[in-house]
């Protein structure tokens, strides 16, 4: 039985014996709840980070971490569902040893942040966690934003403690894009990638919890009962962070490339060009109707990736040059309202180069196709 299936073996006999037993179980005076924060990685599942909540319990040999963040790689039709946004996630259950193993192999940073809260509670949050494990409240839908590994244990945490006392404290006259945007910090395209397919939710300010970290440090900020809910952050596991090296991975080779493409003056290679930002525009467009992810809806940088350069493009060769002129200009009006849409944008810096070769290329196709031809007597 190889590692990744004795995991799945174990963690599925830990939630059998947790379900089954579980709900008898007495916490003692000894009990420890407190909530798992585990840095951010390189790979694009762990930019953001982790968050889990731990149960411990020496009286009763209990030292159990709840992850909200399992998904099943062998769901059919995984990549479809997940872009579609009705992909399942579920909860799990790790002996804390086994969680703490795969981040020090990970080598990832783990803090952790217990709450002090009365022993009445922290046996209701391990009821809590112990019904969702054995029932269909296991499952959810993930959703970027709303419903992800930290939402969920928010929520569960509002709900063992009656209201909602768990709320964003920090960063809340940022937008989500704001937030996020330090998150791509060594990764340019990534970051460029992820400017241009989010749509406007994610420039609403950012009053939700939905990212780890925020949650770590909103619970700092959070009373109940008059007191503070957790105590200090305590750190369990620490590593260097270390920037992943990639040297094509920057801006310069992105200016470079797009500088080439504008420098040599190719036809084809123009064409080609203004096919792809066509083609992205309508990828964004179905995805923004085709997805239940809402930060997709709404792209209004399709103002640059415009599906009208196709039209250009079948005008072009058609020798249609009338067309051709007037879709360069429409074209040309767009990015402007883009830029002018785009002054108060964090990103607007990222795709600048991209507003800046479509716009010669654009003026540059309209030029020629606007000279007379000599007529000959």
């Amino acid at each position: 039985m190889n590692s990744l299936l004795k995991k799945i073996f174990f963690s599925l006999l830990l939630i059998h014996s947790i379900s089954s037993f579980g709900q008898n179980i007495s916490l003692s005076n000894n009990a420890r709840a407190s909530i798992i924060t585990c840095d951010t990685g390189n790979e694009s599942y762990s930019l953001f980070g982790h968050t889990a909540l731990r149960i411990t319990d020496t009286n009763n040999n209990l030292d159990v971490v709840y992850n909200y963040g399992a998904f099943d790689f062998a769901t059919p039709n995984f990549v479809v569902k997940f872009a579609k946004g009705d992909l399942q996630y579920f909860a799990i259950a790790h002996s804390f040893s086994d969680f703490m193993n795969q981040y020090t192999y990970e080598q990832r940073s783990v803090f952790e942040q217990e709450l002090i809260i009365p022993l009445a509670y922290k046996q209701k949050l391990f009821d809590n966690l112990n019904t969702a494990l054995a029932s269909e409240e296991r499952y959810y839908t993930y959703k970027f934003i709303d419903r992800n590994c930290t939402s969920m244990v928010v929520e569960i945490l509002n709900k063992t403690l009656g209201s909602k006392v768990v709320v964003k404290k920090t960063d809340t006259d940022k937008t989500y894009r704001t937030i996020l945007y330090p998150y791509f910090d060594n990764s340019f395209y990534q970051k460029l990638g992820t400017s241009i397919i989010f749509g406007s939710k994610v420039d609403n300010y950012g009053t939700q919890i939905f990212l780890p970290f925020e949650l770590h440090k909103s619970l700092q900020h959070i009373q109940f009962e008059n007191r503070p809910l957790c105590k200090e952050s305590k750190t369990l596991l620490e590593f260097k962070k270390e920037a992943p090296s990639c040297s094509w991975d920057n801006i310069y080779t992105f200016i470079l490339l797009l500088g080439f493409i504008v420098v040599i003056n190719k036809k084809s290679i123009d064409l080609f060009y203004l096919s792809i930002m066509g083609l992205l525009g309508l990828f964004f467009g179905f995805m923004g109707f085709y997805s239940f992810h809402l930060e997709l809806a709404n792209n209004y940088n399709i103002l640059l990736f415009n599906p009208l350069l196709l039209v250009l493009i079948y005008f072009y060769y058609t020798k249609n040059k009338k067309w051709i002129i007037n879709l360069s200009l429409l074209n040309l009006f767009f990015l402007l309202v883009y830029v002018v849409f785009m002054l108060n944008k964090i990103h607007l810096l990222i795709v600048l180069p991209l507003v800046l070769a479509s716009t010669v290329l654009l003026i540059k196709i309209a030029f020629q196709n606007s000279k007379r031809i000599p007529v000959v007597v």
